[in-house]
């Protein structure tokens, strides 16, 4: 038997490398002839950069400005491929994330991007030709603007001042100095990884919808979301691009920026990043795939990594098995999309706080058990 383990992270606990060791440790004690594959996989999010380096893509390090100026060091990865192109990709999390960050309503309107668009420009300087940028996690609502920031760009006020990072000074800005702008930005394709819809600005946008978690109060929140507005504004008066799309709200609204000034696409993130790790391959090898994440609850089934995994197998007719840390929707439910068996953490271990604690052990208890009874 061919099983291919392709679980994303259970956040708080365990990597998705290190869900899948627990998993395929699980699943040889009921198959000790199997071969496995172990496969993590990601949404775009958090656990993209993860799941790069697993499929083979260099990591690196550099150190950058973080979130709210303290220096951090961020990963990204790099592959160059037999045609001489070359891919990076980024995280925002990374270099911008929110766990760099105290969520208060002050840091929620100085939080920033810059750290991201050091990232891009040592991407560039290492020869990439295309950027996969994946969005969840981050800490500021800047509209992308500190990234383009570290690339060049110059946003002035009424004084001809360079405004300060941070999303709480967009609206003060009343024009664009592009002049310094990196000119390498025009050559390279950016690709998104989105998968919310909501826009840049509105009720439904960034600073409305994601806000609170990051520390906003109401006033930071309207004043965030005026900022928004304004810099789609400008970006608009220099290079004609309406920003205000869906899907241009994520990560605060960072995609709004490189819709304008370069050549970005807004993709679905498994599809995005099954297609840069080559999951096809792996699953036309496949017998049966065993995937999981965290909690497995109603948000999963709108396209999550675990459950868009599962319905890509059962299109292959491939038989999934499903181990999350808990799981909150019906075997009804999990069986339309494709999971034929699933098992929770909470099922086998003494307490919620021992799922967390030693999360790696009773994962590989639950594979062992749903196998046995599948």
């Amino acid at each position: 038997m061919r099983i291919l383990i392709a679980p994303d992270k259970f956040k708080g606990s365990l990597t998705a490398v290190e869900a899948a060791a627990a998993i395929a440790e699980g699943a040889l004690r009921v198959y000790p002839e199997a071969v496995t594959t172990q496969f993590p996989v990601a949404d775009g999010g958090e656990g993209t950069l993860e799941a790069a380096v697993a499929a083979g893509y260099e990591e690196r390090i550099n150190a950058v400005v973080g979130p709210i100026l303290a220096p951090i060091g961020a990963a990204w990865a790099l592959r160059k491929d037999g045609s001489g192109a070359t891919t990076a990709v980024i995280e925002t999390a990374q270099a911008s994330g929110l766990a760099h960050m105290e969520p208060t309503p002050e840091n929620s309107l100085r939080a920033h991007s810059y750290g991201c668009g050091q990232l891009i420009a040592a991407a560039l300087d290492a020869g990439a030709t295309e950027i996969v940028l994946g969005v969840g996690g981050s800490a500021m609502t800047d509209g992308g603007s500190g990234a383009l920031r570290a690339l060049g760009l110059k946003p002035l006020d009424a004084a001809g001042n360079v405004v300060p990072l941070g999303g709480g000074s967009l609206a003060d800005a009343v024009s664009l100095d592009v002049t310094g702008l990196d000119p390498r930005l025009s050559a390279v394709t950016f690709r998104i990884a989105v998968d919310v819809q909501s826009p840049l600005y509105g009720t439904t946008g960034a600073a409305h919808v994601f806000g609170r978690q990051k520390g906003a109060d109401d006033d930071a929140i309207e004043k965030l979301d005026a900022g928004l507005r304004n810099w789609a504004s400008l970006l608009r008066e220099a290079t004609g691009r309406d920003v205000n799309v869906p899907g241009a709200g994520a990560a605060g609204g960072f995609p709004a920026s490189f819709l304008a000034f370069t050549r970005a696409t807004l993709e679905g993130g498994f599809a995005l990043v099954a297609a840069l790790t080559g999951l096809a391959e792996k699953l036309a090898d496949a017998d049966l795939v065993i995937t999981g994440e965290g909690s497995m609850d109603s948000q999963s089934l709108t396209g999550k990594a675990p459950i868009a995994l599962a319905e890509a197998a059962r299109d292959r007719g491939i038989p999934v098995v499903a181990v999350a840390g808990r799981i909150t929707v019906t075997p009804e439910e999990l069986a339309e999309h494709g999971v034929v068996a699933a098992a929770q953490l909470l099922d086998v271990a003494p307490s919620p706080q021992d799922a967390m604690s030693d999360a790696g052990k009773y994962l590989a208890w639950a594979t062992r058990q749903v196998l046995e009874g599948a």
